[in-house]
């Protein structure tokens, strides 16, 4: 392996790694436009430029030429080198702006040519804080422009695609949506078009950039040319609270960053997972956005009447008592692992049969990349929970001769699973997340979605991974506000009634499965209280099926589960 020494400093490169690469790896920051660790290397912008050379040996003899101090010297390339396509060898001094005049200078240059035609409109930019181009400018850039002409003109709000906005004036021409288009999705729909000043890129005459992927391109572009449709000028990046976590789009268990204002989801990003997801994410996984927002159960009820969540639970707790084994239970595979296992508890407790769930797969076309044919984000772990599919057919059946139908956060009515007639004579209780549930219930207990709770999910590969809440609920529990942490800020967190700015219209009255399931179960006997919902899913962790998946090693990028057979989880 190749020792490199960056400013100083030596480091050990594997075989084939780029300089740039390498100093980003290691924590020194060295700026670049076109370089993206996905994508090919053009090596066009010219930012990364570093001053880099090898040792010098004697041609005759081999032995090491030193100079007037006893250290080897070092053969410079003659012209500094884009660092984006430099291959790390054996014993390469490289020195980045922070250890060379002549590099950094060369940078400043390189941005005061970049933004001559530059439209400098950050004010009204969607791109302002978080654009590299701005950054850099502020960091290595020149203090002052001394272009005083007129800039040049390029088209400006062109709707390339439903997705995606073009404004050709902020184009610095890195080429990176053009590689995505050729080398990711392989649409070929962007295409640099004109030359010199005038290019920028565009697709072809007649055509609609509709890439299944388009916002991708959003996401990469290094300034405010290509943003998305769907967020322009809703909010500033420094306005908003940013959370990691796993979205509940499909079994691919894509990691995102979900952004809130005022406690609104108003933006979902792709999250870095090279085992997941890589960088990327289909656009229909950001447009679900306002499902986290709108038409949002809130509140219990008995039925049909607002209530207390003591009262719901106990009236829950009695339906449960009365029905004795004869209930039947439907788990959920968009509901997380832990509420799926107490809910597995609770029916081994009544001696009732353990929950099915109703197995979405194959109800939406996937493309063989990030899109599952399986349009729900648990489905594994239900299985390694032991959950059965529901067999329609079987399953009315037993609806016909249950007393109860205790349903977590599924609603089979909409799914043509049940239909409101089945359901007539049977109490249910329901914990659903939306008021456009068709499922009727006796009893309904709101449950949080998945940027409310704090959970997991195992996706379609076996990989385990940890949800974090994004969003506050009106009664914020302790395990909810740890989660929280640093991500969400002030105005998220910590507002009270008495601050101008809060809203609590904005906080749903809802809670985690892991939370309202204890207090149901209290009534019938059954202790189901954890400390945490890390506790609960330790306990799960500790099985064959789930074995490490705990939340301190799930972290930011998940567990890989066993995928041997294994015997279905007893509760």
């Amino acid at each position: 392996m190749p020792q490199v020494t960056i400013d100083g400093v030596e480091y050990e490169a594997d075989e084939g790694t780029k300089i740039l690469q390498l100093a980003l790896d290691e924590g020194t920051e060295v700026p670049h436009f076109c370089y993206h660790k996905s994508l090919s290397i053009p090596a066009n912008c010219r930012q990364c430029l570093v001053k880099a050379g090898t040792p010098m040996f004697d041609r005759a003899t081999k032995e090491p030429v030193l100079d007037d101090d006893g250290n080897q010297k070092i053969n410079y390339f003659p012209k500094l080198m884009p660092s984006c396509a430099l291959d790390a060898t054996e014993g390469m001094v490289v020195h980045t702006q922070l250890s060379s005049v002549e590099v950094a200078e060369a940078q400043a240059d390189n941005l005061e040519i970049m933004l001559a035609n530059h439209p400098l409109d950050c004010p009204i930019c969607d791109q302002a804080g978080q654009c590299p181009l701005q950054i850099q400018a502020y960091k290595y850039g020149p203090e002052g422009s001394r272009f005083e002409f007129e800039k040049v003109h390029k088209p400006k709000r062109v709707q390339l695609g439903p997705n995606v906005v073009l404004d050709a004036e902020r184009c610095i021409n890195c080429t990176r949506c053009t590689r995505f288009t050729a080398e990711i999705t392989e649409t070929h729909q962007l295409t640099i078009i004109n030359r010199g000043d005038k290019n920028h890129p565009m697709t072809a005459p007649g055509e609609v950039f509709d890439d299944p992927y388009s916002m991708c391109t959003a996401d990469i572009c290094p300034v405010g040319a290509l943003t998305e449709d769907y967020f322009r000028f809703q909010a500033r990046v420094w306005e908003m609270d940013k959370t990691p976590t796993i979205s509940d789009f499909g079994g691919k268990g894509i990691n995102v960053t979900v952004w809130t204002k005022n406690n609104e989801v108003l933006r979902i990003t792709p999250r870095d997972n090279q085992d997941v997801n890589e960088s990327w994410m289909p656009d229909v996984a950001r447009l679900v956005y306002k499902s986290y927002n709108e038409d949002r159960a809130s509140g219990p009820l008995i039925g049909g009447a607002p209530t207390t969540w003591e009262a719901a639970a106990r009236e829950a707790g009695r339906l449960l008592k009365a029905a004795g084994s004869d209930v039947v239970f439907l788990g959920s595979s968009t509901a997380t692992v832990e509420d799926n296992y107490l809910l597995v508890k609770l029916a081994a407790s009544v001696g009732a049969q353990a929950p099915q769930f109703i197995d979405h797969r194959g109800r939406q076309e996937g493309d063989d990349f990030l899109i599952s044919s399986d349009p729900s984000p648990n489905t594994e772990g239900c299985l390694r929970l032991g959950m059965a599919p529901v067999d329609p057919s079987v399953f009315r059946s037993r609806v016909a001769g249950a007393k109860l139908v205790y349903i977590l956060q599924e609603d089979p009515v909409a799914h043509a699973v049940l239909d409101g007639a089945d359901l007539e004579d049977v109490p249910v209780v329901l914990h659903a997340t939306h008021t456009t549930s068709r499922t009727p219930f006796t009893v309904s207990l709101p449950i949080a979605m998945s940027v409310e709770t704090l959970g997991t999910y195992v996706n379609e590969d076996g990989r385990a991974q940890l949800l974090r809440p994004a969003k506050m609920v009106k009664a914020m529990n302790r395990s909810l506000l740890m989660a929280l942490g640093t991500g969400v800020g002030r105005r998220s967190k910590v507002g009270t009634p008495f601050d101008r700015w809060h809203d609590e219209d904005n906080q749903v009255d809802c809670l985690p499965g892991w939370a309202t399931l204890p207090q149901v179960a209290k009534e019938v006997g059954l202790d189901l209280s954890y400390k945490s919902p890390a506790a609960i899913m330790a306990e799960v962790a500790s099985k064959a099926e789930f074995q490490g998946a705990t939340h301190g090693a799930m972290s930011m990028l998940g567990v890989p589960l066993e995928t041997a057979d294994t015997p279905a989880l007893e509760a």
